[in-house]
């Protein structure tokens, strides 16, 4: 009799443990899930997310707080994601960079710490000056910077090591000049590097079209030319680097949103399917077209095989201006 109520008790629990099981997955979203920013507020990452994260609230039926985690060149914010609890929670932004940070030293974390939910952007950099700067063309910068010493001119756009550094660095020795010719003062985003830019403390900068449209609007900086392999359709004014010089170089940045490494597969696949609704939601494309921002959709293990080809091409990118310490 008592071996059959154990059995009786033991197949009750069971039932229970069965039903209470999935009930966790579908009891996502529990609350608020933060929405994390490694950049500063007012860039084209920290932009793009609160359009995101906007939509994605309606989407979810909970808010969705955006929260910029800046500092580290990069570190602090990714690390902020990487460590939160595999819940669903927690979500963020990873940008280029990811790729390069455990390159130069700064951490080791990469893409293999998150859960990729979808690379939602990618635009190519483009470099500027000063609005009365005295180069009307690339052809007017490069002449400048063959003559100059060494640092005397000085660029900022992003970390060191990040997209828009690269971007500069690459473009120098494109153009057959020393990485060290232009002295790189490290930003914590697009955003302050360019306002840097218009205040004169630096003479170049290196960011998206889109990420200095107010500053190009407002009559303080220009572009001189754009780092991709066409012209842009919402710059066909713009000549590409190649067309500018006759050096053949392209380069642009990318957003893709994350969760922490560990996240169920339910909750990872809920997560594509709101973040999939937002991307493609009038209203998101509406903004990202306003802004020039490009837009497409790449989920799930394809965005991780993106991040993971990234993550070869930007060691070996670094590397090659002798900033790779792993």
């Amino acid at each position: 009799m008592s071996f059959n109520r154990r059995n009786i008790l033991a197949l009750a629990a069971t039932v229970v443990l069965g039903v209470a099981a999935p009930a966790v997955a579908q009891d996502w979203p529990s609350g608020p899930v933060t929405l994390i920013v490694p950049w500063s507020a007012g860039g084209g990452t920290d932009a793009t997310a609160r359009m995101i994260g906007t939509l994605l609230e309606k989407e979810l039926g909970v808010p969705v707080p955006v929260v910029n985690r800046t500092g580290g060149s990069g570190v602090i914010g990714h690390s902020a994601i990487a460590d939160a609890a595999p819940d669903g929670q927690t979500i963020g932004v990873a940008t280029l960079e990811i790729g390069s940070m455990h390159t130069l030293g700064l951490t080791d974390l990469t893409y293999k710490a998150y859960t990729p939910i979808g690379l939602y952007n990618s635009d190519p950099a483009a470099i500027f000056v000063r609005a009365d700067a005295p180069y009307d063309d690339m052809a007017g910068l490069l002449t400048a910077l063959e003559a100059a010493p060494d640092r005397e001119f000085k660029a900022s756009g992003s970390a060191q090591g990040g997209v828009n550094h690269l971007a500069l660095a690459g473009m120098l020795l494109a153009a057959g000049l020393p990485v060290e010719r232009v002295a790189w003062v490290p930003s914590e985003g697009a955003a302050p590097g360019l306002q840097d830019l218009a205040a004169g403390g630096v003479q170049i900068a290196t960011a998206s079209l889109p990420e200095a449209a107010a500053l190009m609007s407002a009559g303080l900086i220009k572009p001189l030319a754009v780092f991709a392999d066409a012209r842009l359709d919402d710059a066909k004014d713009l000549p590409t680097f190649k067309e500018a010089t006759g050096n053949d170089f392209s380069l642009g940045s990318w957003r893709g949103v994350v969760a922490p490494a560990g996240v169920s597969d339910e909750v990872a696949a809920k997560l594509v399917e709101a973040v999939d609704n937002v991307v493609h939601d009038p209203e998101y494309l509406a903004f990202m077209k306003d802004r020039g921002y490009a837009t497409q959709w790449t989920p799930s293990g394809e965005f991780e095989s993106f991040m993971e080809n990234s993550d070869k091409a930007l060691a070996q990118s670094l590397a090659a201006v002798g900033l790779a310490k792993q």
